[in-house]
């Protein structure tokens, strides 16, 4: 676990050893504004005091003290401390795959009861569901040794059916019309393309030749799909990227380079901006 300090601002952070998608984070934030991201996990929190604010899928959304928050992978959300006295909460960001592995052992998934789950309600007041996500954070953080490993595991499986038996819709999110599934085929083919390109430089005309409609059609399209510019969903690949080649141990200032970023303190401006810790610190963390 990595943790750091600034002014009224302090940050701990968690990765599993093992390399599995499963990370948690702990953190005091007063003045730091969380820029417009998502993550390719899931990501639950408890707000341990204070209030933090954000908007996400359109509105906006405060939550206090013992107030849990959802995010669904991929769904865009900021963040600032809603008091002059900050907040603290505790975050945990569990891959797909893991809350598949989950669901499938529970009998969930073969069950047909439960698809992948959905969250439509960024922030719930749910005490039963944050303590079973605070038991897991603990328990992430806490020391090594097959005792810890097993509890980890336990108190994992308890948190993702709690949450996805408590809190998850188990459908999709709106009724999809023939307008949204066209944008949203613009979008997917657009973001294929910044997926494919990595680091590369893409521009919009080449985005909206692989597209197929025009630049205000294909920005609509995207907005509507991913909550955010094409430009701004190149950066959060960029960043997802460099998370990968900090983990692998990739000196910060490489991870910029085969990233994308045009140099380290592009990238480390961007990583806290949108993860609220360094690039040094995620990867003191990510390497134990």
């Amino acid at each position: 676990m990595a943790g750091h300090e600034n002014g009224h601002d302090w940050v701990e952070y968690w990765r599993d050893a093992g390399g599995r998608p499963v990370e948690a984070m702990r953190a005091h934030f007063t003045r730091h504004v969380f820029h417009r991201h998502s993550h390719d996990a899931y990501s639950f929190a408890v707000t341990e005091s204070g209030a933090q604010r954000f908007t996400c899928r359109g509105a906006g959304h405060t939550s206090g003290a013992g107030m849990v928050m959802a995010f669904n992978p991929d769904d865009p959300h900021d963040g600032e401390s809603a008091l002059e006295s900050g907040f603290t909460y505790r975050i945990v960001h569990i891959g797909e795959q893991v809350v598949r592995d989950v669901l499938a052992d529970a009998g969930d998934l073969e069950s047909g009861r439960v698809a992948m789950p959905l969250f439509d309600q960024p922030v719930r007041v749910d005490p039963p569901l944050g303590r079973a996500l605070l038991r897991l954070h603990h328990t992430l953080v806490a020391g090594q040794g097959q005792a810890a490993t097993l509890a980890r595991e336990e108190r994992l499986t308890v948190a993702v059916l709690a949450v996805v038996r408590r809190g998850a819709t188990h459908g999709p999110r709106l009724a999809t019309p023939a307008r949204r599934a066209a944008e949203a085929s613009v979008a997917r083919r657009a973001a294929a393309l910044l997926a494919e390109a990595g680091p590369a430089k893409v521009t919009t005309a080449r985005l909206v030749d692989e597209a197929g409609c025009s630049r205000f059609a294909l920005y609509r399209a995207f907005q509507a799909t991913y909550g955010m510019a094409p430009s701004d969903y190149q950066r959060l690949l960029r960043l997802r990227a460099a998370r990968r080649l900090l983990a692998d141990g990739l000196p910060p200032a490489g991870a910029a380079t085969e990233a994308g970023f045009a140099d380290q303190s592009h990238l480390h401006r961007w990583f806290v901006r949108c993860y609220g810790v360094t690039p040094a610190r995620y990867q003191r963390a990510a390497r134990g």
